[in-house]
């Protein structure tokens, strides 16, 4: 298993002229060159040739690499349905908006688990998830990886993630053992049925995107020793808990309480008390409907990983007590000292809302029109402002929202976490959101971009910097390639001692009220110095303007202060806390709740808990291999197949993809150790030097200088022959590694498959020439065994005729030996009959039917049990004209032909007289004609029964003639 630093990875400078290596092999400085009359031409001819550009798979080898080339190349790709594309390091994906068949299927999956070399196969996202599990499987260090999915909202971010887990369930599924198939499929299902809940409860349909992720989640997908998914657990990031009691013009609530209003049955929705018809302040465009309105979904989801029908009922309660306390609205009151009552149509939502969460009426609307104050030891009440009111009502939904949010996460780990000691490697999943710039942008816009600019930094540094560091230790001499880096804007945000972060903490700690315009005037005064902050003087609204790496944002400051401390009265969690809700005194029940308005939620500011969580998420990526995957929102309208140029150049220039292109392709984007390279490209050296033996194997440590020997003896023979003007630029040997340019990669890869081919061939011919004799052996083999067989037939047929000959000749002798003493009985006793005994009369039936007319005798001759036989047999001499139909005719041939085989059974009676039959011994003389309707042969297998009463048999005639 090669090195995930053995592959494609990003080169950052370039060798200086005179740097020679091993004599041969070495890297020559190559200038930057200008964007002169030259590159246009080369701009021209390169954009001339449409037909080619979506064949490009990966944005290095387009020349010259420009934000127009890269963007025409992309969108030929986008045009032919080809939505991944390789960015030299990353892995940049189109979002077709629209299902596209079989592109996420499990054969596809199997098809690049399975692949030998996935980096040859087409772009797609199966194929960096790929290259991450065989790190682990190779314990390539650093084992454990994270795949960092960025872009901005409807890019197609949170598919991507959902496809990834899903990779990897099925590759942890399909290698596990049989033993183990059920726990890893409960695995598997309890992963993947976390997306629904979170997706329900975090994300939401904005103006940019009907399932935008409002809040960041890191999912580490836990491995054992075998690489079987054995668990999961998810880290979550500022959510936007604001969206709760307010959305902007045309956008949505999070996508549970839709769920709720069109998925759940007249029964659930009396219980929560949202009868038909009823509107929502909070509920804006319910009648638009989208995919993720899906409530059973959620349901089934959640008794997947184990919420119960009870805690099921305790949570929807609490959201129906949320939407109550959005139609909650207040009056202004006359005097300061008076509290301020509620609006007649809002009463009874403030009921409602009380029942739902389960909690005092009066106590609920006390807390919301009446502050404490402390003065020292003792506290003061005090009524709010109308303003102060609603501002009360929204901080007690989007807490009690926040803290649901926070324990549905806490449940879903606890669901689906492994034990520490049942896994030692993870694959992290990182869904964050994009880099955002609207109209009006406060503090939620800023906490994101500094998320991406943080991102961004790590981006930078571990695919530039950490180059630099290795082009070093391999003893390359090399100057920077320039390259944007964002960490003077990140120490406008962070840096110490002064930055916006740490002086907007400071503001929201002083006990007072802010002042927008104080504020923007201490940023000024302080952070004047940094280039990446500037201000309007005539704007009419206080704000400042960052220059991040993406773009300049403007901020507006009115706000931020308060939305930076996020206070919650106390009053409120002491109310909530009294619950009769078991769920919200669980989730309520460690925070605190005295009087001090420095404690509770409000100790640790939202700027300063965002800050440290993004800062232990960076040690985690530190940590790991990083994958990048830039997915890019084609058109800002979602619609299907539609490719903007203006959009896409943005987001490309906002995440710096031309420039990684253009970094990777410059230097040595190709680097692999010597043991490797001799792997792969060692038969072209034993080709060259007509070796017949192979290349033996090469241990990187011991023999380090035979090894960098053989590589250049390697590298001399594949570019003898070439004809390049700088051969050195193309490769450098360092110490370890061999640093390629994609043109040396091509080449080599070029000489390798011509050999490859040479020997297949040579293979073929062989095996074909085996084959045919295989079969000729065979052939000959089949025509041996088919004579044996007829042979043996033949004689096997021939012993059962002999026998069944010997059978027949045996039974007729005795056959023959049993009529002859029946015959000689019969003429025994006819001797002592009278002749003159007078013949009885014929019957004329008798007469016409069954008589035989002789030429000599005028009269016919009465035969009556004559065997049909005898007149056959005595054929030669005379001709029998016979006519027999009826029982007579069946008699005849009965008596002819089914004679008794065995002795005594048979009574002998003389019939000469008393039968018609003048004499026996002594033919007939004349001719005698014989006339039958059928052949007597037909019925030469009959036998009569053992009980005949026919007597009497002509054995001397039918000896005769046989």
């Amino acid at each position: 298993m090669t090195s995930a630093t053995d592959q494609r990875n990003v080169g950052v400078g370039h060798s200086h002229g005179g740097a020679t290596v091993k004599g041969f092999v070495q890297k020559a400085c190559s200038p930057d060159r200008p964007l002169n009359d030259s590159l246009e031409g080369e701009l021209q001819a390169f954009l001339t040739n449409e037909d080619q550009l979506h064949t490009y798979d990966d944005l290095t080898k387009v020349n010259p690499v420009t934000p127009t080339t890269v963007l025409k190349c992309l969108q030929a790709r986008y045009s032919v349905k080809v939505f991944y594309t390789n960015a030299g390091c990353t892995l940049v994906a189109l979002n077709p908006f629209q299902p596209i068949p079989d592109l996420y299927s499990l054969d596809v999956m199997k098809e690049y688990h399975c692949a030998p070399q996935p980096q040859e196969s087409k772009p797609h996202i199966f194929i960096v998830a790929e290259e991450a599990y065989r790190n682990v499987q190779g314990q390539v260090e650093p084992v454990n990886q994270s795949l960092v999915v960025s872009g901005e909202s409807g890019a197609g971010k949170t598919w991507t993630s959902r496809c990834l887990m899903k990779y990897y369930a099925t590759v942890a599924a399909s290698s596990s053992v049989v033993k183990s198939q059920g726990t890893v499929e409960r695995i598997e299902k309890r992963v993947l049925d976390s997306n629904p809940i979170m997706e329900a409860f975090g994300n939401a349909c904005t103006l940019r995107n009907n399932n935008s992720s409002r809040f960041g989640k890191y999912i580490q997908l836990q491995l054992d020793r075998c690489q079987m998914l054995v668990g999961a657990s998810v880290q979550t990031y500022l959510l936007e808990k604001t969206r709760v009691a307010c959305q902007l013009a045309n956008e949505r609530n999070f996508h549970i309480f839709y769920q709720m209003m069109k998925g759940a049955t007249d029964e659930q929705k009396k219980e929560w008390m949202m009868p038909h018809g009823q509107h929502f302040a909070w509920l804006p465009n319910v009648d638009k409907t989208v995919e993720e309105d899906c409530f059973q979904e959620t349901v089934e989801a959640m008794v997947h990983l184990g919420i119960n029908t009870e805690r099921q009922r305790q949570i929807f309660r609490i959201l129906a007590g949320i939407l109550q306390l959005g139609n909650v609205n207040f009056c202004s009151s006359a005097d300061e000292s008076h509290l301020c009552n509620l609006e007649e149509q809002s009463k009874e939502s403030m009921q409602r809302a009380a029942e739902l969460l389960l909690v005092s009426a009066e106590e609920l609307q006390s807390c919301l029109t009446v502050r404490m104050l402390k003065a020292g030891k003792q506290s003061v009440l005090k009524p709010c402002s109308q303003a102060e009111c609603s501002v009360r009502r929204d901080c007690l939904a989007k807490t009690i929202y926040a803290q649901l949010f926070e324990w549905l996460v806490t449940f879903i780990n606890n669901s689906i976490c492994a034990d520490q000691s049942t896994w030692c490697n993870f694959i992290g999943v990182l869904d964050v959101y994009g880099f955002e710039c609207f109209q009006i942008n406060n503090l939620e816009q800023l906490c994101i971009n500094y998320a991406n600019e943080k991102l961004q930094q790590h981006f930078v540094a571990h695919y530039l910097r950490a180059q630099q560091e290795e082009y070093v230790s391999e003893g390359l001499e090399w100057s920077f390639v320039k390259y944007q880096d964002n960490q003077s804007c990140l120490d406008l945000l962070e840096g110490s001692p002064i930055s916006v972060f740490s002086l907007l903490n400071e503001e929201s700690r002083l006990n007072r009220a802010s002042d927008a315009q104080t504020f923007r005037i201490r940023l000024e005064k302080d952070l004047c110095d940094n280039a990446n902050i500037s201000w309007d003087k005539f704007s009419k609204e206080p704000h400042f303007t960052v220059a991040h790496y993406a773009g300049k944002v403007n901020y507006q400051i009115q706000g931020m202060v308060e939305k930076n401390k996020d206070p919650v009265p106390p009053e409120l969690i002491g109310l909530l806390q009294k619950a009769d809700n078991p769920l919200l005194q669980q989730i309520f029940a460690d925070k605190e709740s005295d009087n001090s308005p420095t404690k509770g939620l409000s100790k640790v500011t939202v700027v300063s808990k965002f800050k440290n969580s993004l800062e232990s998420l960076m040690k985690i990526l530190h940590n790991t291999t990083p994958h990048y995957t830039r997915c890019i929102k084609p058109n800002p309208d979602c619609k299907p197949l539609t490719f903007k140029k203006e959009e896409v150049i943005m987001q490309l220039e906002a995440c710096g993809i031309v420039e990684t292109i253009h970094i990777s392709a410059a230097g040595f984007p190709i680097r692999i150790s010597f043991k490797s390279f001799i792997q792969r490209y060692g038969l072209i050296r034993s080709k060259y030097s007509r070796l017949n033996s192979g290349t033996p194997s090469v241990d990187a440590e011991a023999d380090s200088v035979d090894a960098s020997q053989e590589v250049e003896e390697l590298l001399r023979m594949v570019l003898q022959n070439q004809t390049f003007e700088k051969q050195s630029s193309l490769v450098h040997c360092g110490r370890t590694k061999v640093f390629l340019t994609q043109l040396m990669l091509d080449l080599l890869e070029d000489q390798r498959g011509k050999i490859l081919s040479q020997c297949a061939f040579s293979i073929q011919c062989c095996w074909l020439r085996y084959q045919r004799h295989r079969r000729h052996v065979r052939q000959q083999s089949a025509t041996l065994i088919q004579a044996a067989v007829r042979s043996w037939l033949v004689r096997k047929q021939v012993k059962r005729w002999n026998k069944a000959a010997s059978v027949i000749q045996s039974t007729w002798r005795k056959w023959t030996a049993l009529l002859k003493s029946l015959a000689e009985a019969e003429l025994d006793d006819a001797k002592d009959m009278v002749e003159e005994e007078e013949i009885p009369p014929l019957n004329p039936v008798i007469r016409e039917r069954g008589s035989v007319q002789l030429s000599s005798i005028p009269e016919p001759v009465t035969v009556r049990g004559w065997p049909m036989g005898l007149a056959l047999a005595s054929a030669p001499s005379i001709t029998v004209s016979l006519t027999a139909t009826g029982f007579q005719k069946m008699m005849s041939v009965m008596a002819s032909l089914n004679l008794p085989s065995r002795k005594g059974e048979y009574k002998v009676e003389t019939n000469q007289y008393t039968q018609g039959v003048a004499s026996i011994r002594a033919q007939p003389k004349g001719s005698v004609k014989l006339h039958c309707q059928r052949s007597p042969l037909l019925y030469a297998d009959r036998k009569p029964g053992k009980k005949t009463e026919v007597t009497g048999f002509n054995e001397i005639l039918l000896e005769k003639t046989l």
